[in-house]
Parts: C-alpha cells; sequence; structure tokens
C-alpha cells in the first residue's frame, strides 16, 4: 500500500513436505531474530521459526504496527488521514491500493534532494533500481538500513534449513555476484540495483562471514566496473581457494551458466595464471589487478590437477564437484524466468544438489525456501511476517480462457485482498507489499 504493489508470477499456495510445517498452512512463516550465527546455533534458529510460525497473524499485526509508528510522520499517511492508528483495519481504510505510479512523485521528491519525512519517518539513504520488466524502465524504489536487516534475516534462515540438509563447516563460497554501476541523483542519493546496495553494506560482509559464505573473490571483483574482468577473476579466485570451495552460487541461476559457459573458454589461460602466478593481460582495472594479484603465487601442481581434470571430463559434465571437491550444493533463484536454465545448470552440476534460493522483488523480500531438498521446479516459500505486511490479491482466471496460456499472458479477474493467514492452498495471489522503506 504505502509500499508497491509487485505485478510478478503469481505466488501460488502449495504446502510444502517439510517437517512439523505440513501439517499447517504453507506460508504462516515467522519472524528471525538478527542474531550472529556464531553465537545462536542454526537448529535454533530453525527451532525459533517452528514456533513462531503458529502465530503469523500476530505477527503481521505487529509489523505493520511498526512500519506504521516508525513512519508515522510520512507526508504520504497524513494525507490519507491515517492519524496514527495502526491497526490493520484503519490502515486498509485510509491507505490505498497503488501501484509504483503513484508514488513515482513522491519518491522523485527524495532522489532531488527533498529531506523531509516524504514516505518514511527515518531518511533514506539510497535508491535502488529495479530491473525495468514491469514498465521498460528501471523504476526508482526506496532503500534503507531495514531493507538490509530485512534481506540478512532471508539469508541466515534460508541457510539455516540448507546447512541442516547439508551441513557446511567453516569454509568459502565461489560467488558469481557484481556490483552494478552506481550513479547519482539530483539529491546526491546513490541510485544502484538493489543487490549492489546489499553488497556494498557492511552487514552482508558480517552475516557472510556468520554462515561461512564468504566470497572468494575481493571486493574489487565484484566491484569491477568491468563484467567480464570481474567474471574471470571470479573463476580465478574461486580456482585458488577451490579445496576451500563448499557452495557455488549466484543471485540467478543463468550468471553461473554463463560464468561455466565462459570457464569452457578460459580454463587454460587460468591454469596459466595459477602455474605462472601472474595474471593475465586481459585484466587491465588497477584495482582489481592488484587485489587479484596479491591471491596469486606461481602453484604448478594446483595448475596441473586443474588441466587434468578438465581434459577428462566429457562435455564439461560434472566440471564444478570435479574441480570444487567439497562443493555442497549450487544455490541461487532457479524459478519463474530461470528455470529453463535448470538443465544446463545441473549438466555442469553433475552429482551436486540444485537449491533454489528466496522469493523475493526489487521492493523486498517475501518467502524463504525452508524445504531446499525438493528440485527448483518443485520450491515454495515461506513468507517472513515480521519483514513486511502483506496482503494477497486473489486471482480467478474468467472462463473461456485457453489453458495453454501461461501466467504472463491471462486476464486475471481480482478481487479485494486477503490477509496473510486469510490465504487458500492452491490459489494464485498477486502480492502486495508496504515495508519498512515506504
Amino acid at each position: 500500500r504505502s509500499g508497491s504493489r509487485i505485478r510478478r508470477k503469481p505466488f501460488p499456495f502449495v504446502p510444502p513436505d517439510h517437517g512439523s510445517l505440513a501439517g499447517r498452512e504453507r506460508n504462516k512463516a515467522v519472524p528471525i531474530s538478527p542474531v550472529k550465527m556464531r553465537v545462536v546455533s542454526l537448529e535454533g534458529v530453525i527451532d525459533e521459526f517452528e514456533a513462531l510460525t503458529k502465530d503469523a497473524s500476530r505477527t503481521q499485526r505487529e509489523t505493520l504496527q511498526k512500519i506504521l509508528e516508525q513512519n508515522g510522520e510520512a507526508e504520504y499517511l497524513h494525507k490519507f488521514g491515517l492519524g496514527g492508528r495502526t491497526d490493520p483495519e484503519s490502515f486498509k481504510a485510509c491507505i490505498p491500493l497503488v501501484t509504483h505510479c503513484d508514488l513515482e512523485p513522491y519518491i522523485q521528491r527524495i532522489a532531488d534532494g527533498d529531506t523531509s519525512p516524504v514516505l518514511t519517518g527515518k531518511p533514506i539513504s539510497s535508491i535502488s533500481l529495479s530491473s525495468g520488466t514491469t514498465q521498460g524502465r528501471p523504476k526508482f524504489i526506496p532503500f534503507n538500513d531495514e531493507l538490509v536487516r530485512t534481506t540478512m534475516q532471508m539469508y541466515r534462515t534460508s541457510f539455516a534449513f540448507r546447512n541442516r540438509e547439508y551441513p557446511i563447516g567453516n569454509g568459502k563460497a565461489l560467488q558469481f555476484i557484481y556490483g552494478s554501476k552506481q550513479a547519482k541523483t539530483k539529491g546526491g542519493l546513490i541510485a544502484t540495483t538493489a543487490t549492489t546496495n546489499v553488497y556494498r553494506s557492511e552487514q552482508f560482509k558480517r552475516t557472510m562471514k556468520d554462515i561461512s559464505s564468504q566470497c572468494t573473490s575481493p571486493d574489487e571483483v565484484i566491484f569491477g566496473s568491468d563484467f567480464q574482468q570481474s567474471l574471470y577473476c571470479h573463476l580465478l579466485c574461486g580456482l585458488i581457494y577451490s579445496d576451500e570451495v563448499q557452495i557455488i552460487s549466484s543471485t540467478f541461476a543463468h550468471s553461473i551458466v554463463h560464468a561455466f559457459r565462459t570457464f569452457e573458454q578460459v580454463w587454460e589461460e587460468l591454469c596459466t595464471d595459477i602455474r605462472e602466478g601472474v595474471l593475465s593481460s586481459r585484466i587491465t582495472l588497477p584495482s582489481v589487478r592488484e587485489a587479484v594479484s596479491k591471491l596469486l603465487s606461481p602453484n604448478p601442481s594446483l595448475a596441473d590437477s586443474i588441466c587434468s581434470k578438465c581434459v577428462r571430463l566429457s562435455n564439461w559434465y560434472g566440471v564444478i564437484p570435479e574441480l570444487w571437491p567439497n562443493a555442497k550444493y549450487v544455490y541461487g533463484i532457479m524459478t519463474g524466468s530461470m528455470e529453463p536454465y535448470s538443465k544446463k545448470l545441473r549438466h555442469y552440476a553433475g552429482r551436486l544438489p540444485l537449491m533454489s534460493a528466496d522469493y523475493g522483488s526489487s521492493e523486498g523480500w517475501i518467502g524463504a525456501n525452508v524445504n531446499p531438498s525438493v528440485p527448483p521446479e518443485l520450491a515454495s516459500f515461506a513468507v517472513l511476517p515480521n519483514i513486511g505486511y502483506f496482503e494477497f490479491i486473489p486471482l480467478e482466471k474468467p472462463k473461456g480462457q485457453q489453458l495453454a496460456k501461461t501466467a504472463s499472458t491471462i486476464h486475471y479477474t481480482e478481487s479485494e485482498p486477503v490477509g496473510l493467514t486469510q490465504v487458500e492452498v492452491g490459489k494464485e495471489y498477486e502480492i502486495v507489499i508496504t515495508n519498512f522503506a515506504g
């Protein structure tokens, strides 16, 4: 409502095959305290998840109350006469459902330097840029520390469930992640992708360390301005730390597939770098070259081992477990538009399981994959009820619509939105988010 209305693939409610959750509505989910994983056991996180799952309705009311209290001075809320009330009934009666277009003038004022409480009580620290799939151009989306906090909660929650199925120890992750170009708005705010806003936060680095998922590559590679140079260095750093890598991941499945298609072309050059301890001349960015060169030293035995394994492979099948023998799984968003990449990813992953990452959008996260052992094509997600206030617009297919049509081409009939605990298993919904960043 005061957040953006997401028009994405409809959200299907399907019960997961997950322990004690199996007998409950699948999306009654739970808040996880923002604690460091080195202090609280992962099993304790899951126990808390299970305990709090039972009272998602109360958590949603408290979350909405917190959002409205934090942003009570916002001009937007005053405009619609909410008058300091924080209950869901008043909120729904006063604040209309909107799309990004309705909020765009307010967001533009923030981007242009208006520091008054336009949409939020707390200052907006930066602007996230959406992928541009909705309007044909990127949308400006307010971003603040609360969204970083909820992102870290999502990472910790899903990791706790993954680690129960596939335990890892202290190690590293070969993460194909990239910081996008950062621009400045008229008002001096950084404008970049939502993932870049997360990657450049100190909370991200701390959380990755807490969940044994520190990236093999230095920051200079992640934030390098040349994608191809960063990709090459990700592969090189991953090979340097090959015995320590336990997770292969990226935000999206297609990034992992692209990385290994590139590896097929450059593996001999990578071996030369490792054998001689000298970085390829293709890396020309000074900061990237300096950072990666510090990790390199002549290692002929590692280079020979990589070379020997590569030449034995048949059409690169199973290259990931062959070169990273301690890797436990491959992780990234593999649902929706990423699903077609699963076949090729399975080819590269060989015996390693594929795990689909969590469900979210540029506006904020929605649900965690708490049943990671199922194939990505069958993944379901449990909504975390304290990271935002969620409403669900029931979608009904008009009679006579062709069954062959996809979700994106069907013209649905929309009903009044229902709350998180009012959804019905098997129905499809459009999600409405009200988040902590306006």
